[in-house]
């Protein structure tokens, strides 16, 4: 299987630093991965780094937890895009939806999806599936379609879940052909990625991209 434009390259760790970022955007451009994925204070050296590629510049947004108000999302997203990132992976607010707060969560979903939009960017929704009930999930996946977001991403790995075949097929069966899943969460291994992309999974977000090439 041919893993590498199937990889967004991550690193977000809290103590990383520049040096770390210069060095898998190089491996990125190096392996021809389809995104860096990095935090916002580091969204402007990746870019410059990545000028001219076709490597994309991810960033997080309402991370980790997503419980940043939704203006607040929204001014993360607009600054992002003035700093060049290319896609914005966007945490929704696991407490609303744990609250049965569903209209706080379509008007979320719904602003940072249009601020996204007009200026031209991707947006993919972060779920924190291994918090949420399958319930709880289809629900998120119904606003989704209905809301035209680009991806859905299982989680952002930093809440203790990891990816599974399982959770992939949910996501698929539930969502719109138009919406590409995303995978991350403690993908280690070539093994792990395989059975991930056999389930649906269309990409994969790790920080062990080498490992598959």
């Amino acid at each position: 299987m041919d893993f590498v434009s199937l990889i967004d390259l991550t690193i977000l760790n809290p103590d990383c630093s520049i040096d770390d970022k210069k060095r898998i955007c190089e491996e990125a451009i190096s392996h021809q991965f389809a995104a860096v994925c990095v935090h916002h204070y580091y969204v402007k050296d990746a870019a410059r780094l990545l000028e001219g590629e076709k490597v994309k510049v991810c960033t997080v947004i309402g991370f980790p937890f997503g419980y940043t108000a939704t203006v607040s999302k929204i001014d993360e997203i607009k600054r992002a895009i003035i700093d060049d990132t290319d896609e914005l992976d966007v945490v929704i607010n696991i407490a609303a939806v744990k609250s049965g707060h569903w209209n706080h969560i379509k008007n979320d979903i719904d602003s940072i999806t249009i601020a996204a939009h007009l200026r031209g960017r991707v947006i993919k929704i972060v779920f924190e599936t291994s918090l949420l009930t399958k319930d709880e999930i289809k629900r998120l996946c119904e606003i989704c379609n209905e809301k035209g977001v680009d991806f859905v991403k299982t989680s952002n790995g930093f809440n203790g879940s990891r990816a599974n075949e399982e959770m992939v097929r949910f996501l698929k069966e539930n969502h719109s052909s138009k919406i590409i899943i995303k995978a991350a969460g403690g993908i280690k291994t070539k093994k792990q990625a395989e059975t991930l992309i056999r389930a649906g999974a269309d990409l994969l977000g790790t920080s062990s991209g080498l490992a598959f090439v």
